[in-house]
């Protein structure tokens, strides 16, 4: 009966997480990352080559191929949906929450272990990505995983921890190339503790075994280079690294971290601080040097983005359950924090709904549904954090503090404000779609009219709604007589010449335009 009870909790653990996880209404890409890798997925599955990333019929040699790949291979099994491009990320996430959980396990105890993967998963860092088909969850998993492996390692004989830690290098060396070494420089002062692994072969049996996707693809795709892919990959990081239009201050993620981390963001920052008192240096390497120091080095990287501190995130929530343990434990600053979050927080949040309902809601295009989700779960977690009590146990607290993160989460995900991003195009070319002249015409796609940021992020996005998309010609001459083709020909173009018409134009899908040639 106790065994059953125990499956009975660890089920209903697990099912905790779905609304976090699956989000049950209709889809749309953002063109940049996620759109430009699951059209590179769609290349694959279409032209069936495997090795290349493409952009239409040119070589893209900046990246790997392998997030790409991924998203191939599962609309291959399950079809080429949506849910089947999203699949390797929502793997990703889900194992990287439940390796947080373990991490847990393994720092603090067993009590209290579904508290720090619940923290994870109502971030708006991680909520953000793990809803994009990007590589950056499942990275982020990769660099999890390496940390729990090397806090598994006991001694030598863990043998099949030391082998996990080779292996997830090559793994996340497939995704992000130079950019491994980032985590790993983090992690030198734990090494050092550790430095007898590196010289096992179980450690370089792993790192073969992780760099094999790389190194396979490496031989095929070189076959059809000048030189070498990796002063490809090596060119790409040097971009990255010089001034560029993500480059931004050294200060960067002192106030981006903490405004993506919200709600934990304070207190992630008081485990932080509380750690340094603890007598248990392995874990002090872990929880404070290894995000300090990762946060020390991307500062320093010219280019910065938010996701980059991304796979810290699980260390940040390990942070955040001590810092509300400590605040909630603590005579000092208890009262206080019970004000603030019971108050304050509650007030502030309200105010925001009034703002926003006041000023905001008729200038922003958000439907009845958008807004009722987004409306409710900002009261939901208002009022929850209301019920916080001074006399509440730490039990109490950690319950009514999750609650109130976890329905506002719950309900901003599925309202699909961080899942069908690009609403109004996706209508738009669904009803495009749905149009008689155009079933099963292949339409083309102009790349002369690719000039600028803004025409290549909605082609992206056009091209992966468009049912039977065709190969990109240079410019209009190359269309045969009624062939179809997105363009950004004007009307005055078309005036000025009957030998193209206009077949749908709409602001969503601006400045594209959907032509077919009459002679």
């Amino acid at each position: 009966m106790i065994a059953r009870n125990n499956n009975f909790k660890k089920v209903l653990k697990f099912f905790l997480f779905f609304p976090l996880i699956f989000y049950y209404g209709k889809r749309s890409y953002i063109a940049f990352d996620e759109g430009f890798y699951a059209l590179q997925a769609r290349w694959i599955l279409d032209k069936g080559n495997w090795i290349i990333p493409l952009w239409w019929d040119d070589y893209v040699l900046d990246r790997t191929i392998g997030l790409q790949v991924l998203i191939a291979k599962s609309q291959q099994i399950f079809g080429t949906n949506m849910f089947a491009a999203y699949l390797p990320t929502t793997i990703a996430a889900i194992l990287m929450l439940f390796i947080t959980y373990k991490l847990h396990e393994e720092l603090f105890d067993k009590n209290y272990a579904i508290i720090s993967p619940l923290i994870l998963s109502t971030t708006y860092l991680w909520i953000d990505y793990s809803h994009l088909a990007t590589q950056d969850i499942i990275y982020s998993f990769l660099v999890t995983t390496g940390i729990f492996s090397l806090v598994k390692i006991k001694s030598n004989k863990s043998k099949f921890y030391i082998l996990l830690f080779g292996i997830w290098i090559g793994l996340a060396f497939m995704l992000k190339t130079f950019l491994v070494v980032v985590p790993l420089a983090a992690l030198l002062p734990y090494l050092f503790t550790k430095r007898t692994l590196l010289l096992t072969r179980f450690f370089w049996i792993g790192l073969i075994i992780g760099f094999i996707p790389f190194l396979i693809w490496a031989y095929y795709i070189n076959s059809y280079l000048d030189q070498n892919i990796i002063f490809s990959l090596f060119g790409k990081f040097n971009v990255l690294a010089n001034k560029n239009n993500f480059t931004n201050p050294f200060y960067y993620y002192f106030w981006n971290i903490p405004l993506t981390y919200l709600p934990w963001s304070i207190f992630s920052i008081i485990g932080l601080i509380s750690n340094t008192f603890e007598n248990n240096n392995n874990n002090k390497l872990i929880l404070i040097y290894f995000p300090l120091i990762l946060i020390l080095i991307i500062s320093f990287f010219s280019t910065k983005t938010p996701y980059y501190p991304l796979q810290i995130s699980s260390i940040l929530s390990l942070n955040s359950y001590i810092g509300v343990k400590y605040l909630f434990n603590s005579k000092k600053y208890k009262s206080a924090v019970v004000f603030i979050t019971s108050k304050l927080i509650p007030l502030l949040t309200i105010s925001i709904v009034i703002t926003y309902l006041v000023f905001f809601k008729s200038t922003l295009n958000f439907t009845l549904k958008e807004n009722t989700f987004m409306i409710s779960g900002l009261i939901s977690f208002a009022i929850a954090w209301s019920f916080i009590k001074y006399k509440s146990t730490l039990k109490e607290s950690f319950i009514t503090l999750i609650i109130g993160p976890y329905l506002l989460t719950t309900l901003l995900l599925q309202s699909g404000l961080f899942t069908d991003r690009s609403r109004e195009l996706r209508e738009s070319m669904e009803y495009l779609s749905s149009l008689d002249i155009l079933k099963n015409q292949i339409i083309k796609v102009d790349k002369s009219s690719i000039n600028n940021s803004k025409a290549q992020s909605k082609i992206i996005r056009i091209s992966l709604l468009t049912p039977n998309l065709g190969e990109g010609i240079k410019n209009l001459e190359k269309m045969n007589q009624l062939d179809y083709a997105w363009s950004t020909l004007s009307s005055k173009e078309t005036y000025e010449t009957d030998s193209y018409q206009i077949i749908y134009d709409d602001k969503f899908l601006s400045p594209w335009k959907l032509i077919r040639k009459n002679r």
